[in-house]
């Protein structure tokens, strides 16, 4: 990721450096395209970093949602520096026009030009990590730092593609228009992506919920389980990328005493763990189901006469 920073900084000041001699709307916009993607993988390197620290007494379930602090964060970069400089540019252009350099202009695009075969090589490794990974395409993709790095090389080489095109059209045609209308749309595309980016950070840190084919398989293990009547919940929780949160309340079948109930739990959370190697926090809510009716039963009969008493008080 080092190597992948430092190519994107000395792309995001070639692209500067061209976009001001040329004057170049779209080229200004990929630079600022280039910063926003180099500061987002300072925040990837963060995330990996203070995600790995073990838990301790102010966190007892660990760091892993640092993850998703600092993708959020890399959204909000995309958005800011990405998105609405694009913006800027593009309504700046509209405005006030500029005054092309054919000189400067075929100089962007051999930067250009190299930019994309550098993007389209980034693209091609994070898409070869991707399908090396196991698993349905949603598990493959639940790192969030795979996700934006993804995002990132895909939006670079769509916005390194529209800013050649809106250069090379504003050269044989003359109108800044179609130069204009590739920063607006580099804009659109980078505001986009920050928002998808963004609300999956959020979910997260809220606290989603397992993919539901894991919860099913939970659901179904406990439900095997001979010792259980009913699962009354089942409730999980994304804590990381490797670690879940697994709470169940369950009934058991009545005639278990306390030591088998305990004996019973044991078993239960280590078939769990078996089953979920990332489930890490697992709480179980053991109650006798013959006990909780007859609780039931002596709570109904407790409210009942108290209203009929309410009733004919009034």
């Amino acid at each position: 990721m080092l190597v992948a920073l430092a190519a994107n900084l000395v792309i995001a000041v070639a692209k500067a450096v061209g976009g001001l001699l040329a004057g170049s709307p779209a080229l200004l916009s990929e630079a600022a395209h280039s910063v926003a993607d180099s500061l987002n993988e300072i925040f990837l390197l963060a995330a990996l970093r203070r995600s790995r620290r073990p838990a301790d007494r102010r966190h007892p379930f660990g760091y892993g949602k640092e993850r998703f602090f600092w993708s959020l964060l890399a959204a909000v970069g995309i958005f800011v520096m990405g998105g609405c400089f694009s913006f800027f540019q593009g309504f700046e252009a509209l405005r006030n026009g500029t005054k092309e350099s054919y000189g400067g202009y075929v100089a962007g695009l051999v930067v250009l030009g190299v930019a994309l075969l550098s993007e389209g090589a980034s693209l091609v490794r994070a898409l070869h990590q991707v399908h090396r990974q196991h698993g349905t395409a949603a598990q493959r993709l639940r790192d969030p730092a795979l996700r934006t790095v993804l995002a990132e090389d895909s939006t670079a080489v769509l916005g390194v593609l529209l800013a050649i095109a809106g250069m090379a059209l504003h050269m044989v045609t003359g109108n800044v228009v179609w130069e204009a209308s590739a920063s607006l749309a580099i804009g659109a595309l980078l505001v986009y992506v920050a928002y998808r980016l963004g609300r999956d950070a959020r979910d997260q840190l809220i606290g989603q919920a397992a993919d539901p084919e894991l919860s099913r398989r939970v659901r179904a293990l406990l439900e095997a389980q001979p010792e259980i009547d009913s699962v009354e919940e089942l409730l999980t929780m994304q804590l990381g990328l490797e670690s879940l949160l697994v709470a169940a309340r369950v009934d058991l079948v009545p005639g278990l005493d306390s030591e088998e109930v305990e004996e019973v739990a044991v078993r239960i959370k280590r078939s769990i763990g078996h089953t979920v190697p990332e489930a890490h926090q697992i709480f179980l809510d053991i109650t006798d189901a013959p006990t909780r009716a007859a609780a039931r039963r002596t709570d109904g009969d407790a409210e009942g006469p108290a209203a009929t008493g309410e009733r004919g008080g009034a």
